[in-house]
Order: structure tokens, then C-alpha cells, then sequence
């Protein structure tokens, strides 16, 4: 049965956002492929396809896969870990996604808190074991309240970190005293789901990060992780307060993934392009993307394009 030794899943992992064509009819798998490239470039670990940054609950189930494996495909050779979403708030839906994920060659999942349906705490116990017991490869559990109406307590990961096949958390749940206690009760590996509180989460015994500001700035953000995991948290505090005001603009300013997707726009990494119910990012939000990524030093052609309104909702991971 296949697992990831200790520490396997150390390291900076970027949250990749789906690039679509112009009218958001079709994923862009060229542009995605040279997404990974450019991953791969920056020196991350991994790559996470179809989680909440890639709008997954906008793709088809053939769109789905088609992402995943050109993920693997082009990530693998690379020695890039590729970390698959995979969750659902059906258990029996998200053991079927944790079996494609395998069978499309991911070498993990990830896999979200059951969202609407607010189960208890053992209902997620009873919904994550289900799935890790059928499971050929390392499951990374995914704490996100904010998106899910309910989150994990610390109990019931330590109650879940005794499975075989669930090596890691991915928190994105805002509490420093839930990483702290995590930390100190099992042997999970905590990944920041938050670019924003990653410095202090690897204060609290973090070893890698799910990140969205990876997205534009991979190289920075594998230098944070890296100087943090050799205990040079002065080198580590640097980084972050470097990036730290446009990594919060990215989950801020909008509703993640619009900013993101956005700032790869002004950079000409993407089409900026999103799929309803999300709208594209107005032009002050735009211009004051434009004004974070010059503060942080990362710049590219700045042709904003009008867009009518403007959302200013907050984002959540």
C-alpha cells in the first residue's frame, strides 16, 4: 500500500488556479501545462489541481480529469508531487474522486471538509476514514470552515492522523492555537492553507504551504518554506513580510480566485478569465493588484481590460 515517508510533503505546493479560454468555455490545458512549467521553474514541491483556487465546482467531470492529468503528465517528469482534489460533501462521491485521482497518477489527495451539509465531528471522522480505507495513495485533509460551514476539531484529527493514509492537514482555518495543538498531538504534517499566516504557522511546526500567491511568485514562496524548515525563521520573516501585503490583496480583494487570476492577467500569464457565479476583477481592484505586484517586484505588461462593476468581496483560501 502505497505512502509517502516522513516529511515527503515538506515544501512550498501551489494551489493552481484553471486557465480557460477567452469566452470560459474550454480549460486552456497548453496554458496550464505552462503553468506547471513555470512551477517547476520556482522550485515548488508540488502542484494542486481542482481545489478551490482551480474553481472546481465549475468544471465538467471530463474537464476534471483532463486537468489532473495534464497536471501529472507534465508536473511528474519534473519531480513535481502533484496533490489532486478530490473531495466532496457525498462520501460516497468523494471515494469515487479519490479513486480517479489514483488512477490518473496523482501522488495524493486532497480532500476538503464536507461543505453545506454540516456533518459533526463524527460524521467527518466516519466520511474521511471511508474514504482513506479504499485509499492507494496519502490523503491531505483540507480544514476550511469559511467555505465549508463546519471545520475539523483538534480531536478529530488526532483521532484521524492514526490512519495509515492520511499523512497531512492543510489549514485554512485562521487559529494559531489549532496548528499549535495539532502540532503537538500527532504526527501529522501541517501545510498553511493561508499565505498570509504561513511565517507563523511554521513558528508553530508547519512544514509546507498550499498556496495561492504561488500562483505568481513561486520562487519566493519556496524560499520561505525552505528558510523556514532549516530553523532560519529571521530569513523566513523576510519573504513573508516582503510578500505580505499582496499575498492578503490576493485573498481579499475579491473572492479567490478572481484576484489571482487577475494579477496572472497583468503579468500575461493568463486570461484573467473566470466562470460565473464569479465575475472578473473590476479595474480598481485590477489597479491595485498592479500597485501590489510592483511593491513586491514582480511586473509584466499592466494592460488592465474594463470590466463593468465591482464585487469587493472578501476571498476565503
Amino acid at each position: 500500500m502505497t505512502q509517502f515517508q516522513p516529511a515527503a510533503l515538506a515544501g512550498a505546493h501551489t494551489a493552481l488556479i484553471t486557465p480557460f479560454s477567452q469566452d470560459g468555455s474550454t480549460v486552456d490545458l497548453s496554458a496550464l501545462e505552462a503553468q506547471v512549467l513555470f512551477q517547476a521553474s520556482g522550485g515548488v514541491a508540488g502542484v494542486v489541481p481542482c481545489g478551490t483556487t482551480g474553481e472546481t465546482p465549475t468544471l465538467s467531470d471530463s474537464e476534471r480529469r483532463s486537468v489532473i492529468q495534464t497536471t501529472v503528465a507534465t508536473a511528474g517528469p519534473l519531480g513535481v508531487k502533484v496533490i489532486a482534489g478530490a473531495g466532496s460533501n457525498a462520501t460516497a462521491h468523494a471515494i469515487e474522486l479519490q479513486s480517479e485521482a489514483e488512477g490518473l497518477g496523482a501522488d495524493a489527495s486532497l480532500q476538503v471538509v464536507p461543505y453545506y451539509n454540516k456533518p459533526s465531528q463524527e460524521g467527518l471522522f466516519r466520511h474521511f476514514t471511508a474514504i482513506a480505507d479504499g485509499a492507494k495513495i496519502p490523503i491531505v485533509l483540507y480544514d476550511v470552515p469559511g467555505r465549508s460551514g463546519v471545520g475539523l476539531s483538534v480531536d478529530t484529527v488526532v483521532r484521524l492522523a492514526a490512519h495509515p493514509r492520511i499523512v497531512a492537514i492543510k489549514v485554512a482555518n485562521g487559529s494559531m492555537g489549532f496548528v499549535g495543538d495539532v502540532a503537538g498531538r500527532c504526527d501529522l504534517e501541517i501545510l498553511s492553507g493561508d499565505d498570509p499566516l504561513t511565517l507563523p504557522m511554521q513558528a508553530l511546526g508547519a512544514v509546507g504551504v498550499i498556496s495561492v500567491l504561488g500562483n505568481i511568485a513561486p520562487g519566493l514562496v519556496a524560499q520561505q518554506i525552505a528558510a523556514g524548515n532549516r530553523g532560519d525563521l529571521a530569513a523566513a520573516r523576510v519573504v513573508h513580510e516582503r510578500v505580505l501585503p499582496l499575498a492578503t490583496g490576493l485573498l481579499s480583494l475579491d473572492g479567490n480566485p478572481v484576484p489571482v487570476k487577475a494579477a496572472m492577467s497583468l503579468l500575461g500569464r493568463d486570461s484573467g478569465v473566470v466562470r460565473p457565479p464569479l465575475v472578473a476583477a473590476c479595474v480598481s481592484v485590477r489597479d491595485q493588484l498592479t500597485e501590489l505586484l510592483e511593491s513586491v517586484g514582480v511586473r509584466g505588461p499592466a494592460n488592465a481590460h474594463d470590466s463593468a462593476g465591482c464585487s469587493g468581496t472578501t476571498g476565503t483560501r
